[in-house]
């Protein structure tokens, strides 16, 4: 997933995207007082030794933008939360995606939480980032974990549907009709065939899939195919302008045999010729086709 390559090196080597360059509001009335106890001469307090989340990011809030020690705690409330992104995305796993990637979306959606984070409304912490990252993930299964694009709503139903089918299932001792699944989702039959449509192309099968039991290799070699019809594309462009080169007698004639399907008899007794004359005008019209068309 190459969107998601940046927060992989998060959690691995502990280094973070720089900060939004825009400076955060600055209180001047504790400013003072934090840039004499984070960065007064002596050397500064390590940051692991701040005592809450709320906290660092208050001391981080009050320190001027260009502050040195700003980037400091900003890694450092990244990699104290990272293990909470993580645990939101282990209550995903198990649903088709791989826990490394649910946890590189949780990162990803930690350092905007972080960056997002005001305090000045005394909200804590994780009461802001774990929404945050909880609609992350939701947004991840919505948008990237589909092998095709669905709308919105049938992906909701296809949910829904696995749902109620085990519920009625349970229910009645037995697997529930369409029309009752339908019925007791408040939807249409073709809303419920398209959802269920749509649920099996959640995860497409990879074109090298084994076959087991037959004597093809790979999925690839037992779908698809040559077109037959796309040859015939070439000759009826071919054959266009030959057949507007003919008489108008002709092409009525080969019309009438190739495409009306009529006798020779009957041609001539429409045209007012003899059968022999209508014979001798196909084979004629017919063999100046075969010269003009490519080999």
């Amino acid at each position: 997933m190459t969107l998601l390559a940046e927060p992989t090196m998060i959690i691995k080597t502990a280094t973070f995207p720089a900060e939004p360059t825009t400076p955060a509001a600055s209180n001047p009335h504790h400013r003072s007082t934090t840039v004499r106890n984070v960065a007064s001469s002596r050397p500064s307090q390590p940051v692991a030794a701040l005592a809450s989340t709320e906290q660092l990011l208050r001391q981080r809030h009050d320190l001027p933008a260009e502050h040195p020690d700003r980037a400091k705690i900003r890694a450092h409330v990244i990699e104290k939360n990272l293990p909470m992104a993580k645990q939101l995305a282990r209550r995903y796993a198990g649903r088709g995606e791989l826990l490394d990637d649910l946890a590189q979306v949780a990162a990803l959606a930690l350092i905007k939480a972080v960056d997002g984070y005001d305090p000045s409304r005394q909200t804590p912490f994780v009461g802001y980032a774990i929404p945050s990252i909880l609609g992350a993930l939701k947004r991840h299964f919505r948008d990237s974990a589909w092998g095709m694009r669905v709308p919105r709503a049938t992906q909701e139903l296809a949910r829904q549907v696995t749902t109620a089918t085990g519920e009625l299932a349970q229910k009645r001792g037995r697997p529930p009709a369409p029309a009752e699944l339908a019925d007791h989702l408040h939807v249409t039959i073709d809303e419920l065939r398209s959802a269920i449509g749509a649920w099996q192309v959640y995860r497409l099968a990879s074109l090298d899939t084994p076959q087991a039991g037959t004597e093809i290799a790979n999925l690839i070699d037992v779908i698809g195919g040559i077109d037959p019809r796309y040859a015939r594309v070439d000759d009826h462009l071919s054959l266009r302008p030959l057949l507007a080169a003919l008489p108008k007698r002709e092409r009525r004639i080969l019309t009438m045999r190739f495409y009306g399907y009529l006798t020779q008899t009957q041609i001539a007794a429409e045209i007012g010729l003899s059968q022999m004359q209508v014979s001798r005008l196909l084979r004629k019209s017919l063999a100046r086709l075969r010269v003009g068309m490519p080999i």
